[in-house]
């Protein structure tokens, strides 16, 4: 049988180091930070919608190259999904402002350059991808920020398509607009969201594209004849549990209120932890996620295990995990190749976890800081 080769489109893409670190993780009995799932049950409203969704209506469970810009860094399916669509991925990077001295960096000081943006821009152009609250860095955009780039879609004719997954995580009283509110954006606007993310049941993988029809039937299209659906129970008990939280959205027991708070006191607990040790974490203004500067180390010890041209974070990561039982992240593959470079002295860390883990984690950091000592 003649040897068969993979697309070139699939270069580069075939490797997965969420698979690697995870697998670390199990093997060493670290205390798992990176990947961004909750270790703690939905809300008993959504548990109950999902269970009267199994039982109740048997018929449930029946059938019912363009350039695309992708603001970096960015959750990592953003690339391969565009190569795999034949599309040419183009990156503008978010680039952090300098802090003083023994301050900690914030999301909110990771900002688009203007000009470099607009540079990014031609008569190929076809779409831009937007993450606001982004994942990793945490970063919730600003209005004018939006602004900025819904001008100058509307100056291109490009689509947005904005990934708003972490909308209702929300901190220190930052404000979460969707782009496709501005003036002369819902038109050109597909606006994703996930009841994983919203209802704390990312085992779910329910979600959802909000956009004008001229859009969204093609969508169809494509979803019709890839997987079709998803379990209708699961889509039924989305429903449901979102009919609950109208009854009490903007109130102090709504979920969507609730919530966010509880997360922001782990946010805040992890933060002050993993300072002990060293670790320079950027406050987040939403997501699940942050993401700490580990420059010290690079300075301290650069020659970690690995391969020449690997990452430091990558190495880092592993070297975390193996030595002192913490799982995170490595930030650069949140990165275009060409930038990974840049930023590999950054690793990210899920506080959306259960307060064991929480105890579990500051356990680590104790015995770190305790080997820390002269």
């Amino acid at each position: 049988m003649a040897t068969r080769l993979q697309a070139r489109r699939l270069d580069g893409i075939d490797h997965n180091p969420w698979v690697e670190c995870t697998k670390m993780a199990s093997e060493y009995d670290a205390v798992n930070l990176g990947q961004g799932f909750p270790d703690f049950p939905p809300p008993d409203f959504a548990l109950q919608a999902f269970q009267l969704a199994l039982s109740s209506d048997f018929m449930l469970n029946q059938y019912t190259k363009a350039f695309v810009i992708i603001i970096e860094p960015f959750f990592d399916c953003y690339e391969p999904m565009t190569l795999m669509a034949g599309g040419h991925p183009v990156f503008v990077t978010l680039k952090p402002s300098p802090t003083q001295d023994g301050e900690l960096d914030s999301a909110s000081n990771w900002q688009l350059d203007p000009t470099e943006l607009a540079s990014k821009f031609t008569s190929r152009t076809k779409a831009l991808i937007l993450n606001t609250p982004n994942n990793p860095v945490g970063k919730v955009f600003s209005k004018a920020e939006l602004e900025l780039v819904a001008n100058l879609c509307q100056q291109h004719d490009v689509i947005c398509i904005t990934d708003e997954v972490y909308q209702w995580l929300v901190y220190d009283g930052y404000q979460h607009t969707s782009i496709a509110s501005l003036p002369g954006m819902w038109e050109r606007t597909l606006t994703i969201g996930s009841a994983g993310k919203s209802f704390s049941a990312t085992g779910w993988k329910v979600g959802w594209v909000l956009g004008p029809d001229s859009l969204v039937k093609h969508l169809r299209t494509v979803h019709q004849n890839s997987i079709y659906h998803c379990p209708t129970q699961g889509q039924a008990a989305v429903a449901q549990s979102f009919q609950h939280e109208q009854l009490h959205f903007g109130q102090p027991s709504s979920y969507f209120v609730q919530f966010p708070q509880a997360m922001q006191r782990c946010r805040d607990h992890m933060i002050r932890s993993l300072q002990s040790v060293g670790l320079k974490p950027v406050i987040p203004q939403g997501s699940y996620f942050f993401i700490a500067d580990i420059s010290d180390f690079k300075k301290k010890m650069p020659d970690l295990p690995g391969d020449k041209d690997e990452p430091y974070d990558r190495r880092f990561v592993k070297w975390m995990i193996k030595n002192k039982g913490l799982a995170a992240i490595p930030t650069s593959i949140f990165y275009s190749r060409p930038h990974q470079k840049h930023f590999d002295h950054y690793i990210r860390f899920c506080f959306v976890k259960d307060e064991s883990t929480l105890q579990a984690m500051d356990e680590k950091l104790q015995k770190w800081k305790e080997e820390l000592r002269p």
